[in-house]
């Protein structure tokens, strides 16, 4: 893929770097490219990546930092598999001996990530494993050692004690209402080829998966995952949803009360349930194939701890063109998602460079493929340049208010690691304080770039400006909310995602600073954040600790 730095030279700012400070003007200047028609949507392994991907590098080498990747290269080769499931030619489910058929998108939900010309399951055992979990920290392991090889797998959504009343020995084992990892559908995936299973469903509920059904359908069938190695693909021929209604009828047809069974799972002794009598089964066609995508690379060396990185994420693409609007407009442009991430690196990287050399290197990672599944950073993940032991952490921004300066900062994900004290600190600094993130159950922790980190045991912090309602110096927290809920209700992931007259950037300007007040102070500095007690990456990390000292 050839890159149009070129082309895209006239986007350079001319200012000597020592000139300069963090600037309002600049961010914006640099959403209002990174968004513009020139850009089609940024969506990956297209000619909006080309161009994406050479502005940045054009932005990063005008700065005067080094190529980050392996081999002196700016990127970091990151393919994609996209497949698209076709008409099923079969789907449904055998009753004893009678196939009663479901309907996909009302019924059940189903996509895959393997590169296979047709999706087959023929008259699969299903057995329900009650959430999912296997987690040797909590002491609570949901499979028991049963063999689901070959087999469907059926799950609840969310944690064992998102529903728990206080009465029930789960409750606040993990974490109550905030979602911990093991609630995510892509942990419960992985979980189940772990284990072999041939297929995966999770029981769908609003509450529990924080979205309605009609969020779970919008992707048609169509999937994204990284390329992986013939031994290393999943072993789920189909993994997807299953309505609520669709869901109780099956485990009645078994003999079984949905209700009992979800009280059931919530105890750390329940053991898998075959739904006996039933087997599922589908036939369905797919369309495959293989989309060359990049990461950006970026880095400034240290002078004294060189091999000890900060690593600085976010993500350049978005969601391309699209239908038609109502007024006309068919290019999501991602503005706020994550354009604004991306122009907030952009600015680091310039406080950086008009400085003495940081002790550490900072490192800055622009990923591809974050709307797709984090897939950018997980590539990065599986082949890091840098060793992720000796990553000191990893800090995101992804998605930014513009609604104007706060009283506060949202903190998402509490609880995990000391880097939500550092920001505490340095928000202090600012006259601000930290609100949590007012929808925990919706797991946005575990829904961003650093999270590929994260599950690698690196201490991670994510800017996110629509995981609360900020207090807003004008308007206070219900302006805070109505920020939210206009850009999520109306122009998420939607082409109204771009950048208007009415954005005021003083706020995100707060949040930036912060995220490069924290790095200067780890870049200069020995000590290495830390997960906290009851996290579930705190082992992980604990196991390179030698590396570190």
């Amino acid at each position: 893929m050839k890159f149009l730095l070129v082309a895209l030279s006239f986007f350079a700012f001319a200012l000597p770097v020592a000139a300069q400070q963090l600037s309002a003007d600049r961010i914006a200047t640099a959403v209002q490219t990174l968004s513009s028609d020139f850009f089609e949507g940024r969506a990956p392994g297209t000619r909006g990546e080309e161009r994406s991907v050479g502005y940045l590098i054009g932005q990063f080498e005008a700065l005067g930092l080094q190529p980050g990747g392996k081999d002196g290269s700016w990127v970091q080769a990151a393919p994609l598999l996209h497949t698209t499931l076709g008409e099923p030619k079969a789907l449904g489910v055998s009753v004893g001996g009678s196939m009663q058929p479901w309907q996909r998108g009302k019924d059940v939900y189903l996509s895959t990530v393997r590169p296979d010309d047709r999706a087959l399951i023929e008259h699969a055992p299903l057995v329900f494993v009650g959430y999912g979990v296997n987690a040797p920290e909590r002491q609570w392991d949901d499979f028991k050692g049963v063999d689901l090889k070959g087999k469907v797998a059926v799950f609840l959504v969310n944690d064992p004690d998102f529903e728990a009343t206080k009465d029930e020995p789960v409750y606040g084992r993990f974490g109550g209402k905030t979602m911990t990892f093991y609630g995510r559908w892509v942990y419960k995936y992985e979980e189940a080829a772990r284990h072999g299973a041939i297929g995966a469903l999770i029981v769908h509920d609003t509450p529990g998966a924080g979205y309605g059904w009609n969020v779970v359908v919008s992707p048609h069938g169509e999937n994204f995952d990284i390329v992986r190695a013939p031994d290393k693909l999943t072993s789920l021929a189909l993994q997807g949803w299953i309505s609520a209604e669709a869901a109780t009828k099956l485990f009645a047809d078994a003999g079984l009360d949905l209700a009992a069974q979800r009280k059931a799972a919530r105890r750390a002794d329940f053991r898998p349930v075959v739904l006996k009598g039933e087997t599922f089964s589908a036939d369905i066609p797919v369309v495959h194939e293989v989309v060359e995508s990049h990461n950006v690379l970026a880095k400034i060396p240290g002078s004294t701890r060189a091999d000890e990185i900060v690593f600085y994420g976010a993500h350049w693409d978005a969601y391309g063109k699209g239908p038609a609007d109502a007024q006309g407009n068919t290019i999501r442009r991602g503005a706020n998602d994550d354009s604004i991430g991306v122009a907030g690196l952009i600015e680091i990287a310039r406080q950086f460079k008009a400085l003495p050399a940081p002790k550490r290197s900072i490192v800055f990672g622009v990923w591809t493929a974050e709307e797709r599944g984090l897939l950018g950073s997980e590539a990065y993940a599986l082949d890091p340049v840098y060793p992720l032991e000796k990553t000191v952490a990893n800090l995101t921004i992804d998605v930014l208010q513009t609604a104007g300066k706060a009283h506060d900062v949202i903190l998402v994900g509490g609880g995990q690691d000391t880097l939500e004290d550092d920001l505490a600190r340095f928000a202090k600094v600012q006259g601000r304080t930290i609100t949590p993130e007012s929808l925990p159950e919706r797991g946005l922790f575990y829904r961003a770039d650093h999270f590929s980190f994260a599950k690698r045991g690196v201490p991670v912090l994510l800017m996110m400006g629509i995981a609360g309602a900020s207090d807003l110096v004008a308007g206070g927290r219900a302006a805070g909310q109505k920020w939210v809920d206009d850009y999520t209700g109306h122009c998420y992931h939607q082409p109204c995602d771009a950048y208007g007259p009415d954005w005021k950037l003083d706020g995100a300007v707060q949040d930036i600073t912060l995220m490069y007040d924290i790095g200067r102070d780890l870049a200069n500095s020995a000590r290495w954040p830390e997960w906290k007690a009851g996290s579930e990456f705190k082992a992980l990390r604990d196991k390179s600790a030698a590396a570190r000292h």
